[in-house]
């Protein structure tokens, strides 16, 4: 994809939101060619409003899933999304909630349960992140919360889907470069990553005798909400620089490692493992 340059920008908001970007990512898999490889099935996406989670779901509801994207309170987001996976043919739910709430990750399955008649992949990719230059200086507070959002959201997703999951299913778990490379400004937020990389392994293991796949994606620089939310417009538009390829990576060049780990006939050999679109760096994990 063309190297568009990246303005200096910043957002007040956590996790961000798309409609506020400069340029917009490239989100809605426009020059994806589908295959059907999801054919009859149903998905939900954490953090599927925007960004990745975006064009996962758009990326599914192509591939033929029908999806439920849950968000945090990106309403015009949302709705976007939403309008895109329906021009697909296929149905979506948006469900705003706190995924950190077991009791909302329990009430949105139900729902998506009760709508769509069962459930067969799930996306944990919901995320925040707060930069914080002197760890000493770190608020519990954030560590608290990011922890709730990052790994605590997705082990109550887990918790509360598995239960509806059948042989075939798969769940795929968002983590990141930094669980690796680490980042010495976002310590809480590459512990979560590096955390959701031992729950990959772990729950694979779990659900091998369930027949049940568990992988995991670790994105590199990827132009998304989350990058003006949480840095100053100088890094912001530096974002991705550092990378091999020398540029941020776009959405829709991410939620292809999602659709080949979500098709059983791409990727059923394949469970306990990350895939790294990162732009050319070399993680060894």
């Amino acid at each position: 994809m063309p190297d568009t340059p990246i303005p200096k920008q910043k957002q007040d908001h956590q996790p961000g939101r798309e409609s506020q970007m400069t340029p917009r990512p490239a989100s809605a898999m426009e020059g994806w060619k589908p295959a059907g490889k999801l054919a009859g099935r149903v998905a939900i996406v954490t953090g599927g409003d925007s960004g990745i989670g975006r064009a996962v779901a758009i990326g599914f509801a192509k591939e033929g899933a029908d999806v439920a994207i849950l968000y945090l309170d990106e309403q015009e987001d949302a709705q976007d999304t939403k309008r895109r996976i329906e021009a697909e043919g296929r149905r979506c739910l948006a469900i705003a909630g706190d995924v950190g709430d077991p009791k909302f990750c329990q009430d949105t399955v139900k729902r998506v349960v009760e709508t769509f008649g069962k459930l067969d992949i799930l996306v944990n990719n919901a995320a925040e992140q707060h930069t914080c230059e002197n760890f000493e200086d770190i608020p519990v507070e954030q560590v608290e919360r990011t922890f709730r959002t990052n790994i605590l959201g997705y082990m109550w997703m887990a918790k509360a889907a598995l239960p509806h999951m059948k042989e075939g299913a798969t769940v795929i778990n968002t983590t990141s470069i930094t669980a690796y490379k680490g980042s010495p400004q976002l310590i809480d937020y590459s512990s979560t990553k590096g955390a959701i990389v031992a729950f990959t392994r772990s729950l694979s293991m779990a659900l091998e005798k369930r027949k049940i796949r568990v992988n995991a994606v670790a994105p590199g620089p990827i132009w998304t909400p989350l990058i003006p939310a949480s840095f100053d417009e100088e890094r912001t538009a530096k974002h991705g620089s550092s990378a091999p390829m020398e540029r941020a990576g776009q959405p829709d060049e991410v939620a292809p490692s999602y659709i080949f780990l979500a098709s059983n006939a791409d990727s059923g050999y394949i469970s306990g493992q990350v895939l790294h679109p990162n732009g050319g760096t070399v993680v060894n994990g």
